[in-house]
């Protein structure tokens, strides 16, 4: 068991049987009385967010996780496999756990997959990415200097707002836990 005042972001812990990942923390002391630490956290296992309020001096119950590196194989249309750097044990896991992920995976992608009870529960991505542009529409002459982004498609299939001056072909870097374009890579 952990106190709630040890909780902060990326901590996993378990209430009534669920596994939930603290995403914001936010320690609230009043003048007078018991401080409140209020928690928005996601379930690992169905993907909903909750917020939750503690009384300082509670306790939640600590997990132990395992952690993988892994490299992402490939993806047969129902799951998506990725072979473990140490034993090389292939594991299939569902879009579902990958999440967002999807749109910035690419193969031979080195990954750190998060598994409890044998069972793979959260992918971390790098925090960025290089991508292909595969179609940019052709900026006219005189729309770059306004300083707007508009959209390109990139070999993952996801879109991203990028600015006027990205062709097709270019190569982008793109930031995996926002989504948004951070520079061009090469022309």
């Amino acid at each position: 068991m952990i106190d709630v005042n040890e909780l902060r972001k990326g901590v996993t812990f378990e209430i009534d049987g669920n596994l939930f990942k603290v995403l914001d923390y936010n320690h609230h002391k009043p003048g007078r009385g018991a401080a409140t630490i209020k928690v928005k956290a996601r379930n690992m296992i169905t993907g909903a967010n909750i917020e939750k309020t503690f009384n300082s001096g509670e306790r939640v119950q600590d997990v132990r996780l395992e952690y993988h590196n892994a490299q992402y194989l490939y993806n047969d249309g129902e799951f998506y496999y990725f072979m473990d750097n140490e034993n090389f044990e292939q594991y299939p896991i569902k879009d579902d756990v990958i999440d967002e992920g999807i749109n910035y995976l690419k193969e031979n992608m080195e990954v750190k997959i998060t598994f409890y009870d044998g069972k793979a529960i959260d992918i971390e991505l790098p925090n960025s990415v290089d991508l292909e542009v595969t179609y940019a529409e052709i900026a006219v002459k005189g729309d770059t200097a306004t300083g707007q982004n508009k959209k390109v498609q990139v070999e993952t299939g996801a879109e991203v707002a990028t600015p006027y001056f990205i062709v097709t072909g270019d190569i982008i870097r793109v930031d995996t836990r926002t989504g948004e374009y951070v520079t061009r890579v090469s022309q």
